[in-house]
């Protein structure tokens, strides 16, 4: 018997609000645009997207339409990120007008629209889009819109074409912004760029994820890219939130309570930061200019859902995933047992936090307060920002002055996964000045970190990290062996050298020799799709690899390469079994240690996975 399909409860909703508002055929298609008349009214699509990435939609999610005002947001943070917030509120202001999306609300003394969402201060941002030719800011644009969107979107011509032949209110609002010098160039260019950035299509599930792309702080959640450096996302949010439907912004704000976009194509976008994006289509407007079933819809999804953004949720979870230190969890060098029994002494003044979700000023806090109360304990301080969708610039300055206080008592601070260019580089390199390079420590990933803070907590008790020869008596494999043993198996092992960078051993290439390293470092790695290889361990001087060829034979699993030049013993499996008719105990006994290297390496690998997951 077949069972029926189990659907998500939210999926559920989505479509029965979608059931329950098709019916509603009251409302008008916009008109003044010619081209959007032929837009079928009962068109209706519904797109909810998670700050997680998933994607959830209804309807005619998939027919595209055109984005229309719906742009003004996403090209003023663009302005935003190409100037500065100071220049461009001297063009745009934020207050609401309580007007209509076409009103002419200048300040009568400087000529500065009122506010970024009405068509006015749209042409205003359009004109702050950097480049030097226009075909060069339309080419942003576009490449903005899709980041957003998460794929390539196109113009559609046919809407652009009506909207240029109609337009003529718009290019009298751009003449007025040229007379005010609000726009310092010849105005028509610039609508003209106005008009094409309102006649990209899209589509409700479009919408979503642009909206979604906003909820995490820029990044979009289906593809990883940033669309918009994560500070200037409440900026856009607060003029959607205060202007963004018009003559209806209030009364939305207090209904719905979600800061949101409409277009007269009948698109409206709304976001919840946080928690989700909502991508909606329906071509019937209402008399303010937005789609009369979008509007229900997302009534009925703020009530339902409690989602009204004055309905602050308490915190979901800690911004610290984990917690540990390195006596818990090593890098992947390989290290000796010397080394090892210095880090299992005093790996425990490395601490590691590995952070999460939106760093917001109060949640940073948090995690500085938690710093502090173990900074008696700490000798070097790794914060790993993998998982931090968003990083305020007041969180950027709070940890540039743990960076400096730590950096006084002589405690580095080492970053992990920054974002190139991102809003804590260039607080740190502000805040830092001529310090900048000594104290702001990056690393691409935590391994490497946590092998640059093992080498200095093994380096600071003693330690030896400069490269020696070793000798078949230092061998692991050679563990408890006598000097005669020792001279039976010397002649066995073959002389062998690599250059920095050779490969010496191939994934999936017969295994029959095992390697031991006499001088150098070689390192064991994992090709990854679209991406650097993974490192799964790193050897040196004494250290064995290759050893499962003398245990099951089976082929090569991992890449080894050599990152110095090595010089290198190689038993071949032939040379090993020899040793079993006429040394078999000396046999016994390389098995023996092998297994325990195998144990070692298993028992560590154990230790970290409850160390990670805990």
């Amino acid at each position: 018997m077949a069972h029926p399909t189990f659907t998500s409860p939210v999926a559920d909703f989505l479509a029965e609000l979608h059931r329950k508002f098709a019916a509603i055929s009251d409302g008008k298609l916009a008109d003044y645009i010619p081209e959007l008349t032929k837009a079928n009214p009962d068109w209706f699509g519904i797109c909810l997207v998670t700050t997680d990435g998933h994607v959830y939609e209804v309807g005619d999610s998939r027919v595209p339409f055109t984005i229309q005002s719906i742009s003004k947001p996403f090209v003023y943070g663009l302005a935003l990120e190409d100037n500065t917030r100071q220049h461009v509120l001297t063009r745009a202001g934020v207050e609401p007008t309580g007007d209509a999306f076409n009103s002419i609300s200048l300040d009568p003394e400087t000529g500065r629209p009122r506010n970024p969402m009405i068509n006015a201060g749209a042409i205003s941002t359009t004109g702050m889009i950097a480049g030097k030719s226009l075909t060069t800011r339309w080419e942003r644009i576009m490449e903005m819109f899709s980041l957003f969107a998460g794929r390539k979107l196109a113009i559609d011509d046919a809407v652009y074409r009506s909207e240029a032949e109609t337009g003529h209110r718009n290019r009298a609002i751009g003449h007025l912004l040229r007379n005010f010098n609000i726009l310092t160039e010849p105005p028509d260019a610039i609508v003209d760029l106005y008009f094409r950035q309102c006649s990209v299509a899209v589509t409700a599930r479009d919408l979503g994820v642009m909206a979604a792309t906003l909820a995490n702080a820029g990044m979009n959640p289906l593809t990883g890219d940033r669309a918009l450096r994560g500070e200037y996302v409440e900026s856009v949010l607060g003029v959607m939130g205060t202007c963004g439907m018009y003559d209806f912004a209030g009364e939305w704000l207090y209904k719905v309570g979600i800061p949101a976009k409409s277009g007269v194509a009948g698109g409206i976008v709304a976001v919840l930061p946080g928690q989700l994006g909502i991508g909606l289509y329906s071509p019937l407007l209402d008399d303010h200019g937005n789609s009369i079933r979008g509007i229900r819809v997302c009534e009925e999804l703020s009530r339902a859902f409690n989602l009204h953004l004055f309905n602050a949720p308490e915190a979901v979870g800690s911004a610290i995933r984990s917690h540990y230190t390195a006596a818990e969890y090593n890098s992947k060098r390989v290290r000796t047992e010397a080394e090892t029994e210095l880090l299992r002494q005093h790996g425990h003044r490395v601490h590691i936090y590995e952070l999460q979700g939106n760093l917001s000023f109060i949640r940073c806090e948090r995690v500085v307060r938690d710093i502090v109360a173990n900074a008696d304990a700490i000798d070097v301080l790794i914060l790993d920002r993998r998982r931090v969708v968003a990083l305020p610039e007041p969180s950027c300055r709070m940890l540039c002055e743990l960076v400096k206080s730590f950096a006084v008592r002589g405690c580095p601070v080492l970053f992990t996964h920054n974002t190139p260019g991102g809003a804590l580089r260039r607080t740190m390199k502000a805040k830092l000045g001529d310090r900048f390079e000594e104290l702001f420590r990056c690393f691409d990933d935590d391994d490497l970190a946590l092998e640059w803070s093992e080498d200095r907590i093994i380096a600071s008790h003693g330690g030896n990290l400069e490269p020696v020869a070793t000798q078949p008596a230092d061998y692991e494999i050679c563990a408890g062996l006598s000097a005669a043993d020792i001279a039976v198996i010397t002649p066995l092992l073959e002389s062998r050298t690599a250059a920095a960078g050779e490969r010496i051993i191939g994934i999936g290439e017969a295994a029959r020799e095992l390697f031991i390293i006499i001088r150098g470092r070689v390192s064991a790695r994992l090709p990854v799709e679209d991406g650097p290889s993974r490192r799964l361990a790193t050897f040196t001087g004494g250290m064995a690899f290759g050893e499962l060829a003398l245990i099951d034979g089976a082929p090569r699993s991992a890449e080894i390469t050599a990152d110095t030049d090595v010089e290198l013993h190689v038993l071949s499996v032939e040379n090993f079994e020899r040793l079993k008719d006429v040394y078999p105990q000396i046999k016994i006994a390389i098995l023996k240690n092998l297994t325990l290297l195998i144990c070692r390496k298993l028992r560590k690998a154990n230790r970290e996975l409850i160390v990670r997951d805990q």
